[in-house]
């Protein structure tokens, strides 16, 4: 039987956020893939209100669990690119993806708006995948188990 519920853990990337006329960096949860092999944030769009806005996305990556060591992640450590998982006052309501197979155990992301003086709101999650166990565990370290 093929299922995913067992073999991923979901967590907070960066809660869903509304700004106006700013261009403050959101700066995600710093994301711990122990005992996971595969990691993809998912990003929501919603209203970008500025007719020139543009968000730019960087992943980081280190072994400190402060990520006191963050750099950013190379391209042949990400499944699709930071270009693509960018986006612009014409995406909303949409969602983008990145993936991350690097090595590092710590990933964060960072989306960046520039030019923009209207409202704005994202939000982001990652999907960690490829479970060392099964069923997979949360955050305590129990195991998770499904509930009818």
């Amino acid at each position: 039987m093929r299922e995913f519920f067992n073999s991923t853990k979901t967590a907070r990337a960066i809660s869903p956020v509304t700004g106006a006329g700013d261009n403050n960096p959101q700066v995600s949860q710093i994301i711990d893939r122990k005992g996971y092999e595969s990691l993809l944030f998912e990003i929501a769009t919603g209203t970008l209100a500025d007719a020139d806005a543009t968000f730019t996305v960087l992943v980081e990556h280190g072994d400190d669990p402060a990520l006191a060591d963050a750099a950013a992640v190379t391209d042949q450590d990400l499944l699709g690119t930071e270009v693509l998982a960018s986006f612009a006052f014409g995406d909303d309501d949409e969602i983008r993806k990145i993936g991350y197979k690097g090595s590092k155990r710590y990933v964060r992301l960072t989306i960046t708006p520039a030019a923009n003086t209207g409202a704005w709101g994202i939000g982001a999650t990652a999907l960690l995948g490829h479970a060392r166990h099964s069923p997979s565990q949360g955050a305590d370290g129990a195991a998770v188990v499904q509930v009818p």
